[in-house]
């Protein structure tokens, strides 16, 4: 049997894990992998969090392990898991994976799993659509945020609200403030 590694990300508080992981129980058991090691993040693969984040020392524990041999496939649900950093990132992490004599192969993304040649052109395609997409919904959010302020709506989380969680007071909304009170 491979062995093999599994790459379990959200990016986000309200994500789970567990939404990927029987697809990847599934996928690893019919290609008869054996699984020796679970990464999992939940943080954002495209900001890294401070101080290089939990994601980026996640990864590179994962291409440690690989280099060491514990494994010779990481399987991840979806390229866009590992990383959305656009064609060139996607490239290149998939580049030291193959260095360190690991093959990346992804559930959702079957043409991923072809022959390296293949994969690096058909990967750099669907890195730029990963980033595509992140930047289109970046701009949905952007608009959403700029409608309901012209209108005089609120933005974000709402005194009295059900949900009391703590919620990080970074990107769109503490933006949207700072553009508020400089105007």
């Amino acid at each position: 049997m491979t062995s093999a590694a599994v790459w379990l990300r959200v990016s986000t508080g309200h994500q789970e894990t567990e939404n990927q992981a029987p697809d990847l129980e599934r996928f690893t058991a019919h290609h008869g992998y054996t699984v020796t090691t679970t990464y999992t993040v939940s943080e954002s693969a495209w900001n890294g969090g401070k101080d290089g984040g939990e994601y980026r020392k996640t990864l590179q524990r994962a291409l440690d392990d690989a280099h060491q041999g514990k494994f010779s496939v990481i399987v991840v649900w979806a390229l866009d898991r590992i990383t959305r950093e656009g064609a060139e990132g996607a490239l290149r992490i998939i580049r030291q994976f193959r260095e360190r004599g690991c093959t990346v192969v992804s559930v959702k993304e079957s043409w991923l799993n072809g022959s390296p040649e293949v994969q690096d052109v058909l990967v750099a395609f669907a890195g730029w659509m990963a980033h595509q997409e992140s930047a289109r919904r970046s701009e949905r959010i952007k608009a959403g945020l700029a409608r309901r302020t012209a209108e005089g709506n609120p933005v974000g989380r709402q005194p009295g609200a059900a949900d009391k969680k703590p919620r990080r007071r970074s990107g769109y909304v503490a933006r949207w403030e700072r553009e508020r009170a400089a105007g």
